[in-house]
């Protein structure tokens, strides 16, 4: 992979997770009456701040590591989205129940952001495929 694609790939995951944090920590007021030990509006900060930690580690650091909690931050992320948005799971342990069966802009916007950002990542993750040395080229 080159060097420019693999720079277009960190800048499509920067993208989305700062899109990610940007709209969790702009919606965490809205969430914080949901709640059980733990508020739904605590989760989305929770949330937000991981997917900014997660940007940094992207585009700065630029290592494995960084990738891999970059791609683990955005994939359960959007994992929840989806579970919540689809099945009403109720509350779990100290989580309040999240069940909220409706799409709105914000959600679509975050869910959008999250699969980009995956896919980047997952790109940049797995190792590229070499050919043995003497091949030529695939056709």
């Amino acid at each position: 992979m080159t060097r420019g694609v693999r720079t277009a790939l960190r800048l499509a995951a920067a993208a989305g997770l700062a899109t990610d944090a940007v709209q969790h920590a702009r919606l965490a007021e809205r969430y914080d009456a949901i709640s059980a030990t733990v508020s739904q509006g605590t989760l989305f900060r929770v949330e937000a701040a991981a997917a900014a930690l997660a940007v940094l580690l992207t585009f700065a650091w630029r290592h494995r590591l960084g990738d891999l909690y970059a791609w683990l931050v955005t994939a359960v992320g959007l994992a929840a989205l989806l579970l919540y948005r689809y099945v009403d799971v109720g509350p779990l342990g100290p989580l309040p129940n999240m069940y909220e069966p409706v799409w709105y802009p914000d959600k679509t916007l975050t869910a959008w952001a999250q699969a980009a950002a995956a896919l980047a990542l997952t790109a940049l993750l797995v190792p590229a495929r070499r050919r043995p040395a003497g091949l030529p080229p695939p056709v």
